[in-house]
């Protein structure tokens, strides 16, 4: 699933081609993509001029005029592409809008289980998923004393806890493993037993492999490409995520790999000890 960084590059590299242009043109063909229904999606979008793009957590908010806003979930496989009619349409192309200058961005979703969602703006902060999420990892409202102060009553295990969207927005399966790895915390600590000393070194490390990942333009292994169909470069620099048996980079033991809260993770057995 596309995380912060790579939800963040879509949007910047969209916003340099598609901002300030008119939508001339929707074409749905997979409705359950779209809300409201397909008819009254196409007509609220249609000629609507695009004024801003935002993203809070691994949401993408594009700003309309008309007090309109779209917000776009890619969840697993989701991409929004920025290209010349003329591109060969894949097969997965499910929505398609075209602008005044030509172009075309299209929603390409091969597990189809992303969402292109047409609200007034006022309804931004109730809509279900993104009025509830925790705050960004970059910005100031997440402070090294709040993060502390936060953990302290938590009895969760620590990456169940970073991957909750209400604790944190943004994170996902790549960054919180390359976060606990680089703090050297195991993914099954309970939230509360980290001290202070770890509690700032995990901080420091979620602030970092965000900051990394949207510095080398996202994590491409699968399906995730830019708002132009590039990918990402963050993979060349991963240090836990998909290294199951390869050296730790800190000890040269051999990572390992193990289910916590449900998800795939790799750590070091001997640095990140339970």
């Amino acid at each position: 699933m596309p995380e912060l960084p790579e939800v963040e590059t879509v949007r910047r590299s969209l916003e340099e081609r598609i901002l300030d242009k008119v939508i001339a043109r929707v074409q749905i063909m997979m409705t359950k993509m779209v809300r409201p229904g397909a008819e009254e999606f196409a007509h609220g979008l249609v000629c609507e001029t695009i004024e801003k793009l935002d993203r809070r957590g691994k949401y993408l908010i594009i700003h309309l005029t008309g007090d309109k806003a779209l917000v776009v979930h890619l969840r697993m496989t989701g991409r929004l592409i920025y290209c010349h009619p003329d591109r060969p349409l894949d097969k997965h192309t499910h929505v398609i809008l075209t602008l005044d200058d030509g172009h075309q961005i299209r929603y390409v979703d091969i597990r189809q289980f992303g969402k292109l969602q047409l609200i007034p703006k006022e309804e931004l902060g109730v809509l279900s998923g993104l009025s509830t999420l925790g705050p960004e990892p970059l910005s100031d409202d997440f402070t090294k004393e709040g993060f502390k102060k936060a953990l302290r009553n938590k009895r969760t295990k620590i990456k169940a806890l970073l991957l909750d969207q209400t604790f944190i927005a943004g994170l996902g399966n790549i960054y919180v493993d390359e976060a606990l790895f680089r703090a050297k915390i195991h993914p099954e600590r309970v939230a509360s037993t980290l001290n202070p000393r770890e509690a700032v070194r995990l901080y420091t490390a979620v602030r970092d492999v965000i900051a990394e990942g949207i510095e080398n333009r996202g994590t491409t292994l699968r399906d995730y490409v830019d708002g132009t169909g590039q990918m990402g470069g963050y993979q060349h620099h991963l240090r836990a995520y998909g290294r199951e048996n390869m050296p730790c980079y800190y000890c040269g033991r051999p990572l390992e790999r193990k289910v916590v809260a449900g998800r795939s993770s790799t750590f070091c057995p001997k640095c990140q000890k339970a």
